[in-house]
């Protein structure tokens, strides 16, 4: 009986970051995907697809927050390489995520991302 016990107590790893910039809040209150992998110097956009009005909430970088009403985006560029976390201020418990920064971005204009906090 104990190891049945132990057995469903034991979680599944977390998903590796996924490459991406972009993160989408869908109507479910959360992130996704939650956790990500950009390269310094690129922005990441979230876009808020949500009918409630929701915030990314950077943690590790100043406890700034930013609003995303319903329809809207924003986005923040990373400059700092390491593990930044963010969460939506107004849903902590139910939204957080992270954003893995890894050395520098070689051709921004590739990518097609720009923009500045």
């Amino acid at each position: 009986m104990a190891l049945v016990l132990l057995g469903a107590c034991h979680r599944a790893p977390p998903a590796p970051p996924v490459a991406t910039a972009r993160v989408d809040l869908p109507p479910s209150y959360r992130f996704a995907p939650p956790d990500i992998v950009v390269h310094a110097g690129q922005a990441v956009v979230w876009t808020n697809h949500d009918h409630f009005t929701h915030s990314i909430h950077l943690t590790d970088d100043g406890g700034s927050s930013m609003l995303v009403p319903p329809g809207d985006s924003v986005r923040f560029t990373f400059t700092r390489p390491g593990l930044h976390h963010y969460d939506c201020s107004l849903h902590p418990h139910d939204m957080h995520g992270t954003v893995l920064v890894e050395g520098a971005l070689r051709d921004s204009a590739s990518h097609g991302i720009s923009g500045s906090p």
